[in-house]
């Protein structure tokens, strides 16, 4: 069995949080503990829970207006003198229309900047494509020096969030907007650079992030019930990815299922492929956007819609164990 622990009825009935609740509450935390720590919005303090920093400490906020280019930048300098900043907006504007200035102002620099990417995800419902940033991972992985985080829970979002603080490096800190369930405990560890074994097994290794890694659970208790025996590794951490505690996976159960809440085309799936590939082919199937848009609707919806809720996932993981049986 696994050590990590999992909240008591995480599975049957979810205590449910916005994840960008813990960061607002682990901003406070940082802030409280390190007068280094400052914070920076384009004008969404109360969406991305920045407010709780703000109205605490004013004097260490700074609002930038809607300017995302600026607010990396401004971000920046306020690094190379000396503080910890956390940038936030909407994950569709920060980092998809800033870029170029987190890459040039921040990582090649290699200045302790933390984008805060909120409302990542198909989770954003209503808002529709435009705003239902799926790209986010894999065009944040690519950059140099550049560390990213999608946190499975509120919780791990707060511990998260003081983790970063504690430890400065530019930072990509990707949060979902709609209520998700909290499957952690409070007392679950945290490290970046960390991937965590919620569940052994010996069939098949499902590996997810975010807001994805409960529906991985639950997608493994239903196999479970059907005698298939799911590992379940939460990949908190994307960039640096944890090698070691994945391929010791890979090579014990011989095939891979990755999940996330975003492209799979260089995202989670991508660094897994790129991994497995080099150390140690197995096939992998990737769950996720596959090369398109989302589309307005309910959360939910949206998730069945894609196939990433946890009963839907079983079913595509089902299939792919009896298409490798001869």
């Amino acid at each position: 069995m696994s050590t990590y622990p999992i909240a008591v009825n995480a599975l049957t009935e979810p205590h449910l949080e916005p994840i960008r609740f813990g960061f607002g509450r682990g901003l406070l935390a940082a802030g409280e503990a390190d007068e280094r720590v400052v914070a920076l919005c384009a004008d969404l303090t109360e969406s991305t829970q920045m407010h709780l920093f703000a109205n605490r400490f004013p004097e260490r906020y700074v609002g930038v207006g809607i300017a995302e280019q600026n607010l990396v930048t401004v971000a920046a300098g306020m690094a190379h003198a000396g503080k910890i900043p956390f940038a936030s907006s909407y994950a569709a504007f920060s980092p998809g229309r800033n870029w170029e200035q987190i890459k040039t102002t921040a990582a090649l620099n290699d200045q302790p900047v933390v984008v805060v990417g909120s409302h990542a995800g198909i989770n954003v419902g209503y808002d529709g494509a435009t705003h239902q940033m799926l790209e986010d991972i894999s065009i944040m992985r690519v950059m140099p020096n550049m560390r990213v985080i999608a946190p499975g829970d509120s919780l791990e979002a707060e511990r998260a969030t003081l983790a970063i603080a504690a430890s400065p490096a530019p930072s990509y800190l990707r949060l979902a907007r709609d209520k998700t369930p909290i499957f952690s405990t409070p007392d679950a560890p945290f490290e970046i650079g960390k991937a965590y074994v919620l569940a052994e097994g010996r069939d098949l290794t499902l590996i997810a992030t975010g807001t994805m890694t409960y529906h991985a659970l639950v997608a493994a208790d239903l196999l479970s019930g059907r005698g298939v025996s799911v590992e379940v590794i939460h990949v908190p951490t994307i960039k640096p990815l944890d090698d070691a505690t994945i391929l010791t996976s890979v090579r014990k159960t011989g095939r891979a299922v990755t999940l996330e809440e975003g492209q799979v085309a260089g995202g989670l799936g991508g660094a897994i492929c790129e991994l497995t590939a080099g150390a140690h082919p197995v096939p992998v199937l990737r769950l996720g956007m596959q090369d398109r848009y989302g589309e307005s609707g309910g959360p939910t919806e949206l998730l069945e819609k894609f196939r990433l809720t946890g009963a839907l996932v079983a079913q595509d993981v089902d299939r792919m164990l009896q298409a490798a049986t001869p």
